[in-house]
């Protein structure tokens, strides 16, 4: 017969793949051979899709028993289920459900729980192949954004700035294998107790941490008590809903102690949610990349020099360090666009074009960081910023050790978020701004893959295609000036000259051609390419918010339903406001420096190309001049 199975527990589909389950719904299974925790099969409804095998249970076909009469083999009646059926337990909750002759119904008495589940999530690429991927401690209770600093062959890790000593290594580390229980304890010894507890956290009756246990359905009681719900965990424990801290925060289970001094202040201004202004605002320079070398010659690098205007003290960097930095930022600021480095390059490392190119690059890069309220005064980047690592490396260690164990990451990070009262949020009109921000991030991010595709070939067009057709037009000039030559009359030469001068015209006017991208083209493409950074991380920040307002939406309905307490939903809706805060706060932000940029980048362009045809002009006007004495 055909493998069938009964859902045990209700079940949501929430990824691409997955379907959703009845409790007591049955079940074709194409496999009983689960994969990570996973089984494939087909619902009542005709969807097939992928299900936890934790929520289900096999029906299996009744064998013959050689103890059927009551002896030994009685307990194999509980897996088989011999034709007839059998009577529930008397201590069992009333039900109308009767199971068939064929099946099989797990017995839960009023004070037992379901089983614990044993599946993991799914990796990228599921439902066949790629492994039992494990899921770190961050990434299941929002350790940071999941980024890495990239490695490669254009700065290796090595020297002074790496030593043995890491967060991972530290005593507490959730990398260093400690996982907190639901109680603030650690179940691996790594001294994280009370790292979520209290400052958020309501009495949710909510499961152990990162277990997808499946939930407990509240037993309705003769007294008539109000049954307690709860907001239910995303399975995919790799969204970045849930490795960004969102979701821990969102069901109030960060804790943490914010220093005045660490907050993050969201005002409302004129156009709604905005990060306070930094008070202290400076810039900072980034001049003279120079080639250096260590190991004697045997290793070489760029380095650039910064002069932050705040303390006019020149402090020196490579790239790598600005890597670092960017890995930092990035996993301590969930809901803030970081903005991206120029890319790296394997080969041509010390050439002219690639260093200035890669210095304008990360002039726009220091650009924004500086002009972000909350990046310009993070103490990551005032390290970055202000200790001269060449000549006291004792106190550049210890600012690079203390960013990398700060424990307001993660959900931690929201607690130091100080927003407006939550009066001034409507819900409603939050998901109408972010549903419209999020077409704009698209259909800007398309309008600047085409700009930047045109704009490019039309630079190429210019550096070749127009100066190679310029020096045509002139070396024909020049040939028909030849050839007049032959004529030795008195008064042709002069003639035959202006035509000569038209031709060198010509091609000194392709030159100008040749070299106009770097001045008006190039300027732009750089700024095009970091605002690419900037949409693409906004898909992510978006995730979160959207996350956030799913669980208020889920809480509502239970407060309808009267499984939850209202006080519960308001504490869930009050931490999905600060996300939002911050959320419209960044989104205003994009906005003021997306007018400034492009304002200036594209008063720069017109400025560029009018001294450009001015240049053209002036060759014209000068071969024009030259036919006046003829």
């Amino acid at each position: 017969m055909a493998l069938r199975a009964r859902a045990l527990y209700d079940f949501r589909s929430e990824n691409p793949g997955e379907i959703s389950l009845r409790e007591h719904e049955v079940l074709s299974l194409c496999s009983e051979q689960d994969i990570e925790g996973w089984l494939e099969g087909v619902n009542s409804r005709g969807d097939r899709g992928l299900f936890p095998a934790s929520y289900v249970q096999v029906i299996r076909a009744p064998e013959p028993s050689p103890a059927g009469d009551g002896g030994p083999g009685v307990p194999a009646r509980y897996a088989n289920v011999p034709p007839g059926g059998f009577e529930p337990l008397p201590a069992a909750p009333p039900s109308s459900f009767k199971p068939p002759p064929d099946a099989f119904q797990p017995l839960l008495l009023p004070h037992q729980t379901p089983p614990p589940s044993t599946f993991q999530p799914p990796s990228a690429g599921f439902p066949y192949g790629g492994g039992a991927l494990q899921p770190s401690p961050q990434q299941l209770y929002g350790g940071g954004g999941g980024y890495q600093a990239s490695q490669g062959s254009d700065d290796d890790w090595d020297d002074e700035w790496d030593d043995s000593s890491t967060v991972a290594d530290e005593p507490g580390a959730l990398g260093s294998g400690a996982y907190p229980d639901f109680d603030g304890s650690s179940s691996g010894g790594g001294g994280v107790a009370g790292r979520y507890r209290l400052s958020t956290r309501s009495d949710l009756s909510l499961g152990s941490r990162g277990s997808s246990a499946p939930p407990h359905h509240p037993q309705h009681h003769p007294s008539g008590a109000k049954s307690s719900a709860t907001v239910s965990r995303n399975l995919n424990r790799f969204s970045t809903f849930v490795k960004s801290g969102g979701e821990a925060f969102v069901l109030g289970e960060a804790s943490g102690f914010v220093k005045d001094g660490d907050k993050l202040c969201v005002v409302l201004g004129p156009y709604g949610p905005e990060w306070q202004e930094n008070p202290y605002p400076f810039q900072c320079t980034i001049d003279d990349p120079t080639k250096q070398t260590k190991f004697k010659g045997m290793k070489s690098y760029i380095s650039y020099k910064l002069v932050p205007t705040h303390t006019q003290v020149p402090v020196h960097r490579r790239y790598k360090h600005f890597d670092w930095l960017y890995a930092r930022l990035a996993e301590k600021f969930p809901v803030i666009s970081v903005p991206h480095l120029p890319e790296k390059q394997a080969t041509g490392r010390f050439e002219e074009d690639f260093i200035s190119k890669r210095r304008k690059g990360l002039i726009w890069w220091m650009n924004h960081m500086a002009s972000h309220p909350v990046l310009a005064q993070c103490d990551v980047f005032q390290h970055f910023l202000t200790c001269p690592s060449s000549t006291d490396e004792k106190a550049w260690k210890q600012g690079k050790r203390k960013a990398e164990k700060d424990e307001m990451v993660g959900a931690n990070f929201f607690l130091t978020l100080s927003t407006p009262p939550a009066a001034a949020l409507d819900l409603q009109e939050v998901e109408s701004k972010i549903d419209g921000f999020k077409s704009f991030t698209k259909k800007m991010d398309d309008s600047a893959l085409q700009l930047n595709h045109t704009a490019n070939e039309f630079a190429r067009k210019q550096v070749t295609g127009f100066k190679k057709e310029y020096q045509k037009v002139g070396q024909s000039f020049r040939g028909l000036s030849q050839a007049f030559e032959l004529d030795q009359q008195a008064f042709s030469v002069g003639l035959n000259q202006a035509i000569a001068f038209t031709g060198d015209a010509y091609d000194a006017i392709g030159e100008l051609f040749a070299d106009q991208p770097r001045q008006d083209l190039d300027p732009v493409m750089d700024l095009l390419a970091l605002y690419q950074g900037h949409l693409a991380n906004f898909p992510d920040i978006i995730h979160v918010q959207k996350g956030a307002l799913t669980k208020v939406k889920e809480s509502r309905r239970h407060v309808e339903e009267g499984k939850m307490e209202v006080q519960k939903a308001d504490g869930i809706q009050d931490r999905c406001n600060t996300i939002s805060f911050a959320t419209l706060a960044e989104i205003h932000h994009f906005h003021q420096i997306r007018v400034r940029d492009f304002k200036s980048q594209m008063q720069h362009f017109l400025q560029q190309q009018i001294i450009f045809f001015q240049k053209v002009t002036q060759k014209l006007e000068e071969a024009l001049h030259k036919y006046d004495s003829v």
